[in-house]
C-alpha cells in the first residue's frame, strides 16, 4: 500500500509527473558534477556548497541588472551561477592537487561556509525589501526579473526547460568524457595517476580542472533551481540535491547517460514520499533510508568486483609450480 502510494504521487497524474522531472533536473545537474569528479578520482562531497554559490550569484547577478532583455540576462545568469559553483570548488580541487589534501575534509568545510555566508546574505544585504517593510525578516532574497524565469513546459506545474538543459548536457558530458582529450586525460587520472604521469599527463592540473567542471555543473543547477522553481534565493533551497545527486550518479553507474533515468528515479522518490506520507502516514525519512541504502549497495558490489578482479589477476600472474622431481632411482649406466 505505501509503494503504491508513493508509485501515484510520482507517476499518477501529469503533475505528479512534471513535479517527478523538476525534482529530477537539479539531480541530474549535481550528478553530472559528481561523475566528472569520481572519473578524476576526486571525491566530492562539496555539492550542497557549490549550489548554493552558483543560486548566490546568479540572483545576485540577475538582481544587479533588471532591465537587460532577457535574451541576454538569461544566459548570463545561468553561466554566473556554473563559474561560481566552480570557483567554490577550486579551493578544494587546488589543494587536492598541489598539497594532497583530502577533498573530503576541504568540500564538507566548504558546504558549512556556504551555508552560513546564505544565511548571513539572506538576512542582510540580500533580505528582500518587501519583507523589510513588512516587518516580517523572513530569510529570502527579492524576486529575479521576469525575463530570467525559465519558461514552464507545463501549465500550473513545476516542470520548466531546464529539465532539457540537464538532458542536453548529459549527452554532452558523455562526449567530453569518452570522445575528447581533456575526457580521455579524465579518465586516465581517475584510472591511475601513475601512470598518466608517467605518460606525460599534467595530473594536478587535471585533478583541479575535474573539480572545477564539478562544481561549475552542481553551480548551475543552483541557478536553474532558482531560475525555473523559486524565481529567488530561500533557506533550504539546496533540498538535499547535493548529496542525493552523489546517490544518483552511483546509481546511474558513473556514467553521463545513467544520471538520467536515476535522477528520474530519486525525483520519483522524493515526490512520491510525500504522498506517501500523506495516505498512509508512513515517514517521508524513510526514503532517506532507502537512498543510504542505495548507496551501501552499489559500493558493495564495486568493491566486491574490484576484489574478485584482483583475485584473478593475482591467480593469473603468480608462477605455475615446479613439477616434482621423481623419486625413482636412476638406472645403472
Amino acid at each position: 500500500m505505501a509503494y503504491g502510494a508513493m508509485l501515484r504521487g510520482a507517476f499518477g497524474s501529469l503533475p505528479g509527473l512534471a513535479q517527478t522531472l523538476a525534482k529530477a533536473t537539479p539531480l541530474l545537474l549535481v550528478a553530472l558534477g559528481i561523475i566528472i569528479a569520481f572519473r578524476a578520482k576526486v571525491t566530492n562531497i562539496g555539492g550542497e556548497g557549490q549550489l548554493i554559490a552558483g543560486a548566490m550569484a546568479a540572483t545576485a547577478f540577475a538582481l544587479a541588472l533588471p532591465t537587460w532583455p532577457g535574451w541576454l540576462l538569461l544566459p548570463l545568469t545561468a553561466l554566473v551561477g556554473a563559474l561560481a559553483g566552480g570557483l567554490w570548488a577550486l579551493v578544494p580541487g587546488l589543494l587536492k592537487a598541489r598539497l594532497a589534501v583530502n577533498e573530503i575534509l576541504t568540500t564538507v568545510m566548504m558546504n558549512a561556509i556556504a551555508v552560513q555566508l546564505m544565511n548571513f546574505l539572506l538576512r542582510g544585504p540580500m533580505l528582500d525589501p518587501a519583507q523589510v517593510a513588512a516587518g516580517t525578516n523572513i530569510p529570502q532574497s527579492a524576486a529575479l526579473p521576469e525575463q530570467v524565469w525559465l519558461a514552464r513546459l507545463i501549465p500550473r506545474t513545476l516542470l520548466h526547460a531546464g529539465f532539457f538543459l540537464a538532458v542536453a548536457l548529459a549527452a554532452l558530458v558523455a562526449v567530453l568524457l569518452w570522445r575528447t582529450t581533456l575526457g580521455y586525460r579524465i579518465r586516465a587520472v581517475g584510472l591511475s595517476p601513475a601512470a598518466s604521469r608517467y605518460a606525460g599527463i599534467p595530473v594536478e592540473r587535471v585533478t583541479a580542472l575535474a573539480m572545477v567542471l564539478s562544481g561549475a555543473f552542481c553551480g548551475l543547477a543552483g541557478a536553474v533551481e532558482v531560475m525555473g522553481i523559486h524565481h529567488r534565493v530561500v533557506e533550504g533551497i539546496t533540498g538535499n540535491y547535493g548529496f542525493n545527486g552523489i546517490v544518483a550518479a552511483l546509481f546511474g553507474g558513473l556514467h553521463p547517460l545513467g544520471a538520467i533515468p536515476a535522477s528520474v528515479l530519486f525525483g520519483a522518490l522524493l515526490v512520491g514520499a510525500d504522498q506517501m506520507q500523506r495516505s498512509v502516514q508512513v515517514p517521508a525519512a524513510l526514503i532517506t533510508m532507502l537512498n543510504g541504502l542505495v548507496v551501501l549497495m552499489v559500493v558493495s558490489s564495486a568493491l566486491w568486483r574490484q576484489r574478485r578482479a584482483a583475485r584473478r589477476q593475482s591467480a593469473v600472474a603468480a608462477p605455475s609450480p615446479a613439477p616434482a622431481a621423481s623419486a625413482e632411482p636412476l638406472p645403472p649406466t
